[in-house]
């Protein structure tokens, strides 16, 4: 049961210490939100102990009140923390820390049947220690808050990238259709026209026929039309013009027979046969396909892409979500596409660049860190050329202007060649037998582009 003078620090609404106190004109204080809570309830200002009525809807701050409440919580809490440095059962001060039982105890305590035989320190001692203990096992579980919050990081890093990347991806998809859009506008104009040009061509040939069919028909029917009234007029008008009637009949020769014009129609089958497949014949001639697409997930930070996926360089370092896929020891890309069987072929064009290595890169090898097997390649950078299996030493190539290498991996065979397509001049070959997919690798430190050559 609360005491005299504790009531006195008990709102009337909560039962509880005051919070926040504020008074009303007749001086009964209440917590601000008790208040606040009961008008609404009742719908009407009035004191909920005198029920007076309250002209102020937003009472004044009952300071002296508020001060007495803190002042009592603060010593109730002394109170407590004193009783706590107590032993319980003796009310004396905790000054030992008995090891076996793991509780601070008294001076009485440490005689008793109860502790017998026990290892006591002193308090500030076994605090000490037991401090230094719960620090360290406290620090794994830091340690694991931080590698959450770092993944988090990650997480929200990676799920703004998405919306970035299929933003852009969108963009290159509408981009590449308005260029196929544009091409079929154009093969259709292009068609149309023609398909004009054929009728305007014949149409006008059938005019000029039509006109000549015309003149003839005329002067003929000019001809039966004077020679018919002749035949019919009398006896002796008709014996008397007879002559001129036949001269006029006999000395027009007559012309050969019209004959209807051959190819005179529209050739529908040369303007609709095969349409579709030549059309896409046609396109076939404006596009190419590259045998690796680069995979933009696995590159280096460092590493720029065109936009078509198929050529790299070194540039500016990007901000990009460290994602299991990409590699951030060396400037590396993987081709989108791993070979675990068949023959695969592709060429690289590294033209005038001065730091480049292409190649192929196991599944397995790690990509946070120093690849320390699994990587077959050919190279170019300090000014010379060399081949090189990881975790075997280079091997110096002597080669000379290198602007192409062809890659040709045959992996049931368990060999990986390197040559000139330009010459068609073998490199270096490795020989090993695969177990795993092998991805198509190109690196470099130099900001020329280096190309994966297009197949028509």
């Amino acid at each position: 049961m609360a005491s005299q003078s504790e009531k006195e620090i008990l709102c009337p609404v909560c039962h509880d210490i005051f919070k926040v106190p504020v008074f009303l004109p007749c001086t009964h204080s209440f917590c601000k939100d008790c208040l606040q809570q009961w008008w609404q309830e009742k719908q009407v200002q009035v004191c909920p102990v005198c029920k007076e009525i309250s002209p102020q809807s937003d009472p004044p701050c009952n300071l002296v009140l508020k001060n007495l409440c803190e002042a009592f919580v603060e010593e109730r809490e002394r109170d407590l923390a004193r009783s706590k440095a107590q032993c319980s059962q003796h009310s004396k001060k905790l000054r030992l820390f008995c090891l076996d039982h793991q509780d601070p105890v008294c001076v009485i305590c440490q005689n008793s049947k109860a502790h017998n035989n026990h290892t006591f320190r002193p308090i500030d001692e076994a605090a000490l220690d037991h401090r230094e203990k719960l620090q360290t096992s406290l620090k794994p579980v830091q340690d694991k808050l931080k590698i959450f919050e770092q993944v988090q990081e990650n997480c929200e890093q990676t799920s703004k990238h998405i919306k970035v990347q299929a933003k852009y991806t969108e963009l290159q998809i509408k981009k590449q259709f308005k260029r196929l859009h544009k091409f079929l506008e154009e093969e259709e104009e292009a068609r149309i026209c023609a398909l004009r040009d054929e009728e305007e061509q014949k149409s006008r040939v059938m005019e000029e026929k039509i006109e000549g069919l015309k003149t003839e028909i005329a002067a003929l029917s000019e001809t039966i039309r004077a020679t018919e009234k002749e035949l019919k007029a009398e006896d002796i008008p008709f014996l008397q013009n007879y002559k001129t009637a036949v001269k006029r009949v006999q000395q027009r020769p007559l012309p050969e027979d019209p004959e209807l014009v051959s190819g005179a129609l529209i050739d529908e089958a040369k303007h609709l046969g095969n349409l579709s497949y030549n059309i896409w014949d046609k396109m076939k001639k404006m596009v190419s396909s590259s045998p690796v697409i680069l995979d933009p997930n696995s590159a280096h930070p460092e590493l720029v892409l065109t936009e078509d996926l198929t050529g790299m360089k070194f540039g500016d370092r990007q901000k990009l979500p460290d994602n299991p896929e990409r590699f951030e020891y060396f400037p590396i890309v993987l081709g989108s596409e791993g070979f675990n069987s068949g023959t695969h072929s592709w060429v690289v064009e590294v033209g005038d660049c001065k730091d480049w290595k292409v190649g192929v890169l196991a599944e397995s090898v790690q990509r946070k860190g120093e690849p320390l097997s699994g990587l077959w390649r050919v190279g170019f950078y300090n000014g010379g050329y060399s081949a090189r299996s990881l975790p075997e030493f280079s091997t110096v190539l002597f080669l000379e202007n290198l602007k192409k290498i062809r890659v040709h991996l045959d992996w049931d065979k368990g060999r990986l060649t390197f040559s000139d397509p330009d010459t068609s001049t073998e490199i270096y070959t490795f020989t090993h037998t695969f177990t795993e997919r092998m991805f198509p690798y190109v690196s470099s430190l130099d900001q020329k582009l280096l190309t994966i050559f297009p197949v028509k």
